[in-house]
């Protein structure tokens, strides 16, 4: 009997063995079932239950948890969120922040634009290589009809229009700020008014108001909440940390919420997601990118060399606005990341050296 059971015992043992590091094995009336520990879980859309996991549970080092938290609060921050694998490990709030505030995206709300371009491009509605001018009508800029005719979708996309970001307002949308200085796709500038203009495209081409776009192919499907606020030029979703956490999620599960699929176009969220032009490797579809060999930011015209956080995993992808408010997506780990709140000292409308200070926290405790 003994020498009978050593080849069934074999067998068991190889098969243990070879599970993956993110596996593990459970038996149910007998039949074995492998569980992926990185499945993703997403919140339900109707209500704001969460399921939570804790640093001990996922062996992370506790003992660097108090300082993070000592670090954002020293920061301005209101809110700071981690997931890992969709399920909340860490939910804070400081400096009389709560989890039902509903606080400004900045310029972090770039991605939910660009993800609506994503959906609208999907329906057949636009192509981002269409003619900005079939959606925002002719003389929308003070510029010739050859030099309008140039400009499409994706320029704006990318911050590459060519439009003179000289001018008093860079906010500015009206026709007269909007004039030439240089051919589309020659030079990359973060010139917030040729971005703020493509939620009148998507409204030229939908034949709706944008934020009722957004609202029902975006927002209303993965259970978020908040509201987009036109203050002067521009358009500012507020929303709590838990929602931009939600948009979040839905980012790194590459558009699809649980198993609802909400962009499915693939290439689109691929491109989305990659370096979109030659001019700044660190930028997609406003999105910023990490571990590219070089970047431009916001207010400059010049190329740094280096990655855009240094620190930060390579694969990272980003939301990054005003007064830091960032929304940091890891795809290699099951990470999101989102901080809300006030300037931490900075004043940069984007990236700003609080990035990889704030990873070199975040390191401490998850490594």
């Amino acid at each position: 009997m003994k020498t009978k059971s050593i080849p069934f015992l074999v067998l068991i043992l190889c098969f243990t063995l070879s599970c993956s590091d993110n596996e593990s094995i459970e038996t149910i009336d007998n039949e074995t079932i492998n569980i992926d520990s990185n499945t993703l879980y997403f919140p339900p859309i109707d209500s704001d239950t969460w399921e939570t996991i804790s640093t001990q549970e996922l062996g992370w080092n506790i003992n660097n948890e108090q300082p993070l938290y000592d670090f954002l609060e020293t920061k301005n921050t209101k809110a700071f969120i981690i997931l890992k694998n969709g399920k909340i490990v860490i939910e804070k709030y400081f400096n009389g922040g709560s989890v039902s505030d509903n606080n400004p995206w900045y310029s972090a709300g770039k991605t939910l634009t660009a993800f609506t371009v994503g959906i609208a491009q999907q329906e057949n509605l636009l192509n981002i290589n269409d003619i900005s001018a079939t959606f925002l009508g002719t003389e929308w800029a003070n510029i010739t009809t050859e030099q309008e005719n140039a400009i499409t979708v994706r320029n704006h996309l990318t911050m590459t229009t060519g439009l003179d970001y000289n001018v008093l307002n860079q906010n500015c949308t009206d026709s007269a700020c909007f004039t030439y200085l240089n051919d589309p796709g020659n030079f990359w500038y973060y010139h917030n008014a040729s971005y703020t203009i493509l939620k009148d495209i998507i409204s030229g081409a939908t034949n709706q108001e944008y934020s009722t776009y957004f609202d029902s192919k975006i927002k209303n499907k993965i259970g978020m909440n908040g509201t987009w606020i036109t203050l002067g030029y521009v358009n500012i979703y507020y929303s709590t940390a838990r929602s931009m956490s939600r948009f979040g999620l839905l980012n790194l599960n590459k558009g699809t919420w649980d198993t609802t699929e909400i962009l499915t176009d693939q290439n689109y969220f691929t491109q989305m997601t990659s370096t979109s032009q030659t001019l700044n490797q660190s930028y997609g579809y406003l999105w910023w990118l990490n571990g590219k060999s070089s970047y431009r930011i916001p207010g400059f015209e010049n190329e740094f060399i280096g990655s855009l956080i240094p620190d930060a995993p390579e694969d990272l992808i980003a939301g990054l606005g005003k007064n830091d408010q960032k929304l940091y997506i890891v795809p290699s780990q099951n990470l999101v990341i989102v901080r809300m709140g006030d300037d931490t000292g900075g004043s940069l409308l984007g990236p700003s050296g609080f990035d990889n200070e704030l990873w070199e926290k975040i390191n401490l405790l998850i490594n």
